[in-house]
């Protein structure tokens, strides 16, 4: 796997406070903020058993601050304890994602070859099997909340594809219990959606008042400008990631709906671009979704926080803004929706 060029993020960040040499002692924990924040990505997965803390420090190293997203009760759990080996720069959620609240494909990266945990049931058992429902257990939940290393519920929310009616009434039905975690422990929450805008919009509506004043981050947004003016209206703040870097989809149609790279809107730009140039820098932040999603120029590498640098890139190149103002704006976006302290020397 070819290794993030570590200098030459270094040296596109010119702001003084973000200074960074190979000859300096200190680590990213010694500065007052982290050059680049990796709101979403997924380190305590299966997929990093082998190199875990390798990955991680490599991405602290380069100042990269993360929040490892829980997905079922195994991976939430496991996102408080690989937060809690590091002093500063780790951090968690907790919750349950849609696709889980069914039998599901079990993904080796997520939960691992053989069972990720014999305590749960909702663990599959074998290569290729079918993981099993898992039914939200709100108190389990709660209880995981509390810690000091979350910061944040989720990532909960919708997934229709592929899957009946059936269990779209019972996506709503968890998603609405998380919401009101989310609202119970004041923290915000991390939200998932595929193909389901209109009804995650129409949960949200009426329940987002409950929530604290920034709600939530809409992850991987793959909605449309309209959505988008609706979720801003509520408060929601939106995370872009390494498709940005590749996908072309087709003018007219959301950026979920087509992502070939060879789709190409008739100006030449992407509806993703449309969109990300609509919703406000100061309601952006950027992510990974490690290991999936790989950004250009690692295409069918396994993806990791450090690459968070190509995305930052992409979106200065997008918003015609220096690469600086991507990094000193999201990083403040991420301080202030998840309730971050800043760390003085």
């Amino acid at each position: 796997m070819p290794t993030p060029n570590l200098s030459r993020l270094a040296e596109q960040i010119e702001d003084p406070r973000f200074l960074w040499t190979k000859n300096r002692d200190r680590t990213i924990a010694d500065y007052m903020t982290p050059r680049l924040f990796d709101v979403h990505t997924h380190t305590q997965f299966a997929a990093f058993h082998d190199d875990r803390d390798t990955v991680i420090r490599r991405a602290l190293d380069a100042g990269v601050w993360m929040i490892n997203v829980g997905t079922q009760r195994d991976t939430s759990k496991s996102a408080i304890e690989t937060a809690h080996r590091y002093s500063e720069g780790v951090y968690a959620t907790v919750g349950l994602h849609p696709i889980h609240t069914e039998k599901s494909y079990h993904d080796e990266q997520e939960l691992g070859t053989f069972p990720y945990s014999q305590e749960y049931e909702n663990v599959g058992e074998e290569k290729g099997f079918t993981s099993r429902a898992e039914e939200f257990d709100y108190e389990y939940y709660k209880n995981l909340a509390e810690d000091s290393k979350v910061v944040g519920i989720g990532e909960c929310g919708l997934d229709y594809y592929r899957l009946s009616e059936e269990t779209k009434e019972k996506q709503k039905d968890v998603f609405l219990k998380q919401i009101e975690l989310a609202a119970d422990v004041k923290k915000p929450l991390m939200v998932h959606c595929r193909n389901a805008f209109s009804d995650l919009i129409s949960i949200l509506q009426p329940t987002t008042s409950n929530l604290l004043p920034n709600p939530g981050v809409i992850h991987f947004f793959t909605g449309t400008v309209d959505d988008a003016r609706k979720l801003l209206d509520l408060g929601f703040s939106f995370s872009f990631g390494g498709v940005i870097t590749f996908a072309r989809p087709v003018r007219g149609k959301s950026p979920e709906a087509t992502a070939a790279p060879s789709a190409r809107a008739s100006n030449g730009a992407s509806d993703y671009e449309e969109v990300i140039k609509f919703i406000p820098l100061d309601r952006i932040l950027l992510e990974t979704d490690a290991p999936y999603v790989t950004p250009a120029p690692y295409r069918g590498k396994r993806n990791e926080p450090a690459y968070i640098s190509e995305v930052a890139r992409k979106m200065a190149e997008i918003k015609k803004v220096s690469l600086n103002n991507v990094s000193e704006t999201t990083v403040k976006n991420t301080f202030s929706l998840f309730g971050l302290a800043i760390a003085r020397e």
